[in-house]
């Protein structure tokens, strides 16, 4: 292997990280002890580097916490929006995105421990405005399969409580959730209940 201009061994061997990493391992911690999780000192441990790396990102701890939040923004609900706005019919979207988002939360709790730390106003802020965004989105799909506004609206946050209320049971009790085929059934009869006009 050559060693490129003003490398060292050491430097070759560790990419450079980047501030998006120091904000994945913050979500990370997050998911794991909540909010008090992202301290700067075992976050470098896990990523295998030093506090100096950290500092060269980032100014403090709250600008990796605001990082964080943005990021869990931009993945757990930016991208995933535009990943179902490939999908035309309004009726597959909204099936796929219960489908979706009920696995990958049942899956990690940091949408549960972000949940439990609204009462911090950095947090607070972030979910207000992702949950403004995911109930108007859903909202919107019931527009598009005929809904007036108002009914749509209403339907919008019926969904997403119902996607809150299976978030908090897959983490809390998770033996009161059907899996498996059933779970899929369920699922399926949660939609056709909202689509009932």
């Amino acid at each position: 292997m050559e060693m490129r201009k003003g490398e060292t061994g050491k430097s070759r061997e560790r990419r450079r990280l980047t501030a998006g990493d120091w904000a994945d391992a913050a979500l990370a911690a997050m998911a794991e002890r909540g909010l008090a999780g992202v301290a700067v000192e075992p976050i470098a441990a896990r990523l295998g580097t030093t506090k100096g790396s950290f500092y060269w990102h980032f100014t403090n701890r709250d600008a990796l916490v605001a990082a964080a939040l943005e990021r869990w923004e931009e993945i757990c609900t930016e991208q995933i929006i535009a990943a179902l706005d490939a999908e035309t019919d309004p009726e597959k979207r909204l099936r796929t995105l219960l489908h979706h988002a009920t696995t990958s939360a049942a899956d990690d709790p940091l949408e549960v421990s972000l949940l439990a730390t609204a009462a911090d106003p950095r947090v607070a802020s972030v979910l207000e405005r992702v949950t403004e965004r995911r109930i108007g989105y859903v909202a919107g799909l019931f527009e598009e399969l005929g809904f007036d506004a108002q009914e749509a609206a209403r339907l919008g946050l019926l969904a997403y409580s119902s996607y809150l209320g299976h978030t908090q049971l897959s983490h809390a009790v998770p033996q009161v959730l059907p899996t498996g085929a059933g779970r899929d059934a369920y699922l399926e009869a949660v939609v056709d209940t909202l689509l009932r006009r």
